[in-house]
């Protein structure tokens, strides 16, 4: 994909050199407000049309179900797509007067950032917010008063396993139970869950049908999508579908060396040279030998990556998301033949948030 506004990084075995071209232009920041083509919005703005009317998405479900978890890693994710996104925390959940009114402070600090000038799109709503009542009072503040949009999410989990797990992982840490032993922890929360229980009321599609929402069942076994709108909520959908509340592990590793990393050619699509396939089967021997369960391998589409894990015992799948950024007209040529022919052409001073051409390559972000 040929595109302006490109960054070439080349990389020697022994020296990492940054080339920049001159940029022909770099659009100051009313300039790329204006420009709704731009792939990601500058740190802090709001995404252009990323959402026409801003949204809460509140939160339900049981303490220890990973409400806090997936508050977090969905507004991580969006503002990393570009949507402003803010999580409110309710901490305080004892008594019933305190919890009324920590929730309607929440609430309201919630609709105030995002009805601000300085604003977000996205408000995440982090509590159990486990009765019908509570779910109704969320959307008369939300929707009918202050014309906001709503999104319920819900995690169920009924495996005592899960359960036990976050409460040992999260909330042994909590203030509530320092200096406590790990046991004792688990049976105080246990207790704590066993009151909520007594009123939780899961969200219902005949009762609630004037809501919008996403039931999720034992981290992912399970998803019932209700009243789904618009195309913000189709991408939170998608997302929650593919994410895991329990710890996972992920291995990272470069391909062996391959037969232009020893000719000093950029980029192309080579095989692995002798010693690359020696690296390979380390790192198969290596992984095997872990035998982790559940275990996929993700490559790109590159014949060097493709070989790196030929003997890996495990599913495999090619990305070509993953695959190494083109660099245009300078594809398999050597690094010495590029520092001589364009020497001449490079800026050496890097300036911060700098856009460069390098003709044929795809865009990079810096």
């Amino acid at each position: 994909m040929s595109s302006t506004n490109t960054t070439s990084n080349v990389a020697n075995c022994n020296d990492a050199i940054r080339l920049l071209l001159p940029p022909l232009h770099c659009p100051n920041d009313t300039e790329q407000l204006q420009n709704p083509t731009k792939p990601f919005p500058i740190r802090g703005e709001r995404a252009i049309n990323d959402v026409n009317v801003p949204h809460v998405i509140a939160m339900v479900g049981l303490p220890a179900r990973g409400k806090t978890f997936i508050s977090k890693k969905l507004s991580r994710y969006l503002n990393w797509i570009g949507i402003s996104t803010r999580v409110f925390n309710l901490d305080n959940e004892e008594a019933m007067t305190i919890r009324n009114k920590c929730a309607h402070q929440a609430l309201d600090d919630a609709c105030q950032w995002l009805l601000s000038e300085s604003g977000g799109s996205v408000a995440v709503f982090d509590a159990t917010n486990s009765t019908i009542e509570r779910r109704q009072l969320i959307h008369d503040i939300v929707v009918n008063r202050h014309k906001l949009k709503l999104f319920f999410i819900e995690s169920i989990c009924d495996d005592p396993k899960i359960v036990d797990q976050n409460i040992k992982e999260v909330k042994v840490s909590s203030p509530d139970y320092v200096n406590m032993n790990t046991d004792l922890v688990l049976n105080d929360f246990l207790k704590r869950i066993e009151h909520y229980q007594e009123r939780y009321q899961t969200l219902d599609e005949v009762q609630e049908s004037y809501l919008s929402f996403i039931k999720i069942y034992n981290t992912g076994t399970k998803v019932v999508v209700f009243n789904n709108e618009g195309h913000l909520q189709a991408r939170i959908v998608y997302y929650l579908m593919n994410i895991h509340i329990t710890p996972r592990t992920i291995y990272l590793t470069r391909h062996g060396e391959s037969e232009h990393n020893l000719k000093g050619l950029i980029g192309g699509d080579s095989d692995l040279s002798n010693r690359g396939k020696l690296f390979a089967k380390s790192l198969s021997n290596f992984i095997n030998e872990e035998q982790i369960l559940g275990l996929r391998v993700w490559t790109s589409c590159m014949k060097r990556a493709i070989q790196t894990v030929d003997d890996i015992d495990a599913p495999k799948e090619n990305w070509r998301a993953l695959n190494e950024i083109d660099a245009g007209i300078c594809e398999e040529m050597k690094y010495t033949k590029l520092k001589l022919n364009i020497r001449k052409n490079l800026k050496l001073e890097m300036r911060i948030n700098s856009h460069t051409d390098i003709q044929g390559a795809r865009a990079m972000r810096t």
